[in-house]
């Protein structure tokens, strides 16, 4: 994961179609929402705008099942929402083996992102790795749709780049369409309160800073989370290409404090929606606070937000 925004080039269709009730097999019974709150034990080529837009993009990623000789198989396409599941798959070569040797980053040698073509549900896993090459984690997404998961990670090869891979996956049950979350300043979560200051621009990149606070108090000793003291993953809205960034500064850098704030820069690769996710951890929890922002729009903590679900971090 670099600290710049990362993306590759477009290339995906949106999920299967949806009706009263979604995927295949047997329906299974009505959806319910994400458990809340949001608590985790610790653990290239230009892409057009789904919503229009030009000049000079940024690359998006994430929308490839294939990129740069790697592909992702993944083994589980549909689940049954509400029901716990193993989620499997493996990352092949360009002569289809099985990838066993990884760059560790961020402490692990594999990030998972597991969202909601409406962006409401979302998911950062950790998997794990059996000795051929197979990931595994277990997954309950709460409603049925489709989802997109997305694979970031770097092959231990000589030169090699990092990649963002995504497949669709489909969870079936009774379908119920939602709303992307109006943009909002400011997100709670558990307690905590983040508001999110700067404004995403397309094709330069600018500061978004992050504030945490709980119970009006600024929190100033956030935790170390997989070598950081944030981790923020954005989604564009329509197509969901994927963008990851890390903060500015480090854990024990000399420079960069525990909080309140955290800081990233971001490019976003084109005009239009995006769906925030801030990972952060204080006492021993990890939470995931969500943002709907606009390109070249300073979120409005004035307006009004529609129903949204707690964003859920497995490992």
């Amino acid at each position: 994961m670099n600290a710049g925004l990362k993306i590759t080039a477009f290339a995906a269709g949106l999920a299967a179609t949806f009706g009263t009730a979604y995927g295949v097999g047997k329906g299974v019974g009505p959806v319910g929402e994400d458990p809340a709150p949001a608590r985790h034990e610790s653990h290239s080529e230009a892409s057009p705008s789904p919503e229009g837009g030009g000049g000079n993009q940024a690359a998006a990623g994430g929308l490839q099942i294939s990129e740069g000789g790697y592909t992702l198989d993944l083994k589980t396409p549909t689940v049954a929402a509400r029901d716990r599941a193993d989620l499997r798959f493996v990352i092949r070569d360009d002569s289809g083996r099985a990838v066993t040797a990884y760059q560790r980053d961020h402490d692990k040698e594999l990030h998972l992102i597991v969202a909601s073509r409406d962006l409401v549900t979302y998911r950062h896993l950790h998997p794990t790795r059996a000795a051929d090459g197979t990931w595994s984690t277990p997954v309950d997404l709460p409603r049925a749709g489709g989802y997109r998961v997305f694979a970031d990670f770097t092959p231990a090869r000589k030169g090699a780049e990092n990649l963002t891979l995504g497949a669709d996956l489909a969870a079936s049950g009774p379908y119920e369409p939602r709303n992307l979350p109006a943009p909002k300043a400011t997100a709670e979560v558990d307690g905590y309160e983040v508001r999110l200051d700067g404004t995403l621009r397309p094709g330069a990149e600018s500061e978004l800073k992050l504030n945490v606070s709980r119970d009006g108090k600024p929190v100033t000793d956030l935790q170390p989370y997989l070598g950081a003291y944030g981790h923020l993953v954005a989604l564009r809205s329509g197509d969901l290409a994927y963008l990851h960034v890390h903060p500015n500064g480090e854990p024990g850098d000399g420079k960069t404090e525990p909080g309140p704030a955290v800081s990233f820069g971001a490019t976003a690769p084109s005009s239009g929606t995006y769906r925030l996710f801030l990972d952060f951890k204080h006492d021993g929890v990890v939470r995931t606070a969500a943002f709907t922002v606009r390109t070249g729009v300073t979120a409005a903590p004035e307006e009004a937000t529609s129903h949204e679900e707690a964003p859920a971090h497995g490992h």
